[in-house]
């Protein structure tokens, strides 16, 4: 895949809880895939305090490093706050790649499109999708993001940090009902295209491409996608039913629009995820 890049570092493989389904192996394992495949992932620059604090507040921080909080599916861990810079490292060096124009991707963990300006939930630490985007508005002088969420739930942490912020179009597709239980109705500048368990790749991608065309329609200077990939059929912990090869249709619908873009892993729990990532990456890249 030419003239595009990864970003991961093993060490955000450094944490779980058994049981869990956020596991090690959805990063180890598909580096490793996209090794063979020639796609070898880099380390990202590190990122620092500010970056973070673009979409979050101090509170938010202290809190994180000293396990203030309480999700019960969002466990502290002692150097849980250290490996979520990491994570929002890539989505910050993914997003510069391709604003000098190199689609990238970030394959990091803990995912980030749950966390809030002052919430962890769902998985998710920092907002590391949204840091990136308000780090390149600050610092690269854009105009327009748009930002769509092909994660099997709502994002609803990054809709709460966008809403309502004119250089922003956010859209997500997400199953309904499923966590958080948000993502019902389209508000100001967010859409949201609930979708029935059980739908599948046809109507997904039906409702997929007017919600694409309408991010288009916003003439953004970045795409910035929450990717998840527990939109799979055989997911443990969703309903959807894409299959593998939807996965690289979908990133070849997004590497159509032409838009400088870039992705970050959000969901996918299935043993498949380094498949699917790879089909995914095959479409994006393209």
């Amino acid at each position: 895949m030419p003239g595009s890049v990864v970003f991961s570092d093993p060490a955000t493989g450094g944490y779980h809880t058994e049981g869990h389904p956020e596991a090690p192996f959805r990063v180890l394992k598909t580096a490793e895939r996209l090794r063979a495949a020639g796609l070898a992932p880099r380390l990202p620059p590190p990122a620092r305090e500010e970056d973070a604090l673009r979409v979050h507040s101090g509170e938010h921080l202290r809190r994180l490093a000293e396990g203030d909080y309480h999700d019960p599916d969002t466990p502290h861990y002692p150097w849980i706050a250290k490996l979520a810079r990491v994570s929002l490292a890539g989505a910050l060096a993914a997003a510069d790649n391709a604003l000098d124009g190199t689609p990238a991707f970030s394959l990091m963990r803990p995912p980030g499109h749950h966390a809030g300006r002052e919430r962890i939930a769902g998985f998710c630490y920092l907002n590391n999708l949204a840091a990136a985007c308000a780090r390149a508005l600050d610092l690269r002088e854009l105009k327009r993001i748009a930002i769509l969420d092909v994660d099997v739930h709502h994002g609803d942490g990054t809709e709460s940090i966008v809403l309502g912020d004119e250089r922003y179009r956010f859209c997500s597709l997400h199953e309904s009902p499923q966590y958080p239980g948000t993502g019902l109705v389209s508000r100001d500048n967010c859409r949201n295209v609930p979708l029935p368990a059980g739908t599948g790749e046809d109507e997904y991608l039906r409702r997929l491409e007017p919600a694409l065309q309408d991010l288009l329609d916003f003439k953004p200077d970045l795409l910035a996608v929450s990717a998840g990939f527990d939109t799979f059929e055989r997911c443990p912990i969703a309903g959807l039913r894409l299959k593998r090869g939807s996965y690289r249709k979908i990133g070849a619908l997004l590497a159509g629009t032409k838009l400088k873009r870039f992705a970050v892993l959000e969901g996918g729990y299935a043993a498949e995820v380094p498949e699917l990532v790879e089909e995914f990456l095959s479409g994006f890249f393209s």
